[in-house]
């Protein structure tokens, strides 16, 4: 995987520098080893700090995995939301959001992968909101489709299995995502905003 730029506007609101300093060593750890080979000691170490230093700042290894989840969860849908332009027929609403959520997992990789994939780790209270999350981010891309159905713009006889195959798509770019590789982050945001709109049966006048 190629090494993806250090992003600390992705966690501005992180506060004090300490605690922003474990969260991004966190992700960088968790991407790299997984959730449950990854201890508090690994993830002080990558930040520069004593394993506790850690838990002036976070009770438990869990809590600092939660932080990563909601703000990764919540900076997604807030920009699949912003990509919904009122005044859109569906088949660039769908496309508009697609690029966006796509550019995302790709230009934020490594926090993405954590972000999708270490969900299971999660305490069951924080589990819980997580997944409240999720199914904001699965409603958007399913009020589009079934804007776009009643609209006679898309062919979709199963409304929440699409949902579910254009979201799996799009986040499993987070899995793959070079940024060595031969596509940019806006060039894979174009190619699949084309194949979700073939997947729900647009065709361009």
């Amino acid at each position: 995987m190629g090494a993806e730029p250090k992003r600390t506007e992705e966690w501005a609101d992180v506060t004090p520098d300490a605690a922003r300093r474990l969260v991004t060593a966190a992700v960088a750890a968790f991407a790299e080893r997984g959730y449950h080979a990854t201890t508090t000691r690994d993830i002080a170490g990558r930040a520069g700090m004593s394993p506790a230093a850690l838990y002036i700042h976070y009770r438990t290894k869990e809590d600092l995995l939660y932080r990563i989840s909601i703000v990764g969860h919540r900076a997604a849908l807030d920009l699949l939301r912003r990509a919904q332009r009122p005044g859109t027929g569906p088949a660039t609403r769908l496309a508009d959001a697609v690029r966006a959520f796509v550019r995302w997992h790709a230009e934020h990789h490594t926090t993405a992968r954590v972000v999708q994939y270490e969900l299971g780790a999660l305490g069951e209270e924080h589990y819980a909101e997580i997944v409240g999350l999720r199914r904001e981010t699965d409603a958007e891309i399913r009020g589009v489709i079934e804007d776009g159905v009643a609209s006679g713009d898309f062919a979709v006889p199963d409304v929440p299995g699409t949902t579910l195959a254009v979201v799996s798509l799009c986040i499993d770019v987070a899995r793959w995502f070079n940024a060595e590789g031969k596509r940019t982050p806006d060039e894979v945001g174009e190619l699949y905003a084309d194949l979700v709109l073939r997947m729900v049966g647009h065709r361009a006048p």
